[in-house]
């Protein structure tokens, strides 16, 4: 039996739902119930729909139902953790999204911030304190990515004290003085860095967890990769600075051409050969074309063979 999800229990290394894109931009579901069996027996910390890279922002409301009808009854049967994401930058879609996500059983459920007109620190209480009521005991994390219309501050934190159903928050890390900001101010929060960045977060005493891209490479490894970080901090840094080589070698060009982070995150698992999603975005988003793919592949095998070894066991 799951323990329910709190601050204090929220961790470890949850890997996110891809989005099988046909040629005539619809969904492959058969693909995506494929991809939650693999990572469900990648023994994964948890798996959440709905993020950047589940492309939350590009889905029609039923085919928003139809994917985390899947992925419910996936996780639900193997008794797998499992969050879904119910972001949208309208309010009202959004809160409708979250009303139906509770029906789907999710052990918590993540929300962004209204994202057109930016709110104020009294609407920002408002709104998250309408979506916990609604959310009826399912708890919520906050997802704060940099390209946000309003970016939290360490301080701004504080404000998430008055609304205790929100047990985390998902950002980018940043340098040694936010780390002791976030320290004083958002203790009372699971705190997720990305992927790249997990095991300098978790040395820094700053991170939790990550909604990891570096499980898009590899889930399993990226599993065992967390596990080192409990026993063997220097190794799992180690590690990371060979993923952050690998990032600026083959993957920072590709930023620089303009590909968001959804592409980057569709390419990284092609590169990895564990998801079977291929790189397509759907329209209008433009994708890294699967030709690109053999090229970093053969650098990732050489600068990051830790995601290649097939001898991880979790």
């Amino acid at each position: 039996m799951k323990e329910k999800l709190n601050a204090d229990n929220l961790k470890g290394n949850w890997a996110t739902l891809l989005l099988p894109v046909n040629a005539d931009d619809t969904f492959n579901y058969a693909k995506l119930a494929d991809e939650i069996d693999m990572l469900i027996n990648a023994g994964v910390d948890g798996i959440y729909s709905n993020g950047t890279a589940g492309e939350f922002h590009n889905q029609t409301e039923k085919e928003y139902d139809t994917i985390n009808n899947i992925l419910s009854e996936k996780c639900l049967q193997a008794d797998m953790c499992f969050q879904i994401g119910a972001s949208h930058p309208s309010p009202i879609i959004a809160l409708n999204r979250l009303k139906r996500a509770i029906a789907f059983k999710p052990d918590a459920i993540q929300v962004i911030l209204p994202d057109w007109v930016v709110v104020t620190d009294t609407e920002l209480v408002d709104y998250l304190k309408r979506l916990a009521e609604a959310a009826d005991g399912v708890p919520l994390v906050l997802y704060n990515p940099p390209h946000a219309k309003r970016v939290l501050q360490p301080v701004d934190y504080q404000l998430l004290k008055q609304i205790p159903e929100v047990i985390g928050v998902k950002l980018l890390s940043r340098d040694a003085d936010w780390v002791e900001a976030m320290k004083l101010h958002a203790s009372h929060l699971s705190i997720f860095v990305p992927g790249h960045f997990l095991a300098s977060g978790m040395a820094s005493g700053i991170a939790s967890g990550a909604y990891s891209n570096v499980a898009c490479i590899n889930p399993k490894a990226a599993q065992n990769w967390w596990a080192m970080m409990q026993t063997d901090i220097t190794q799992g840094l180690k590690i990371e600075a060979d993923i952050l080589a690998f990032f600026a070698k083959c993957i920072a060009p590709l930023q620089q051409q303009g590909y968001s982070n959804p592409a980057l995150d569709k390419f990284l698992a092609t590169v990895g050969g564990c998801y079977n999603v291929g790189t397509r975005l759907r329209w209008p988003y433009k994708w890294i074309p699967e030709e690109q793919v053999a090229a970093v592949q053969e650098q990732a095998r050489q600068m990051i063979p830790y995601f290649f070894d097939s001898t991880h066991e979790v």
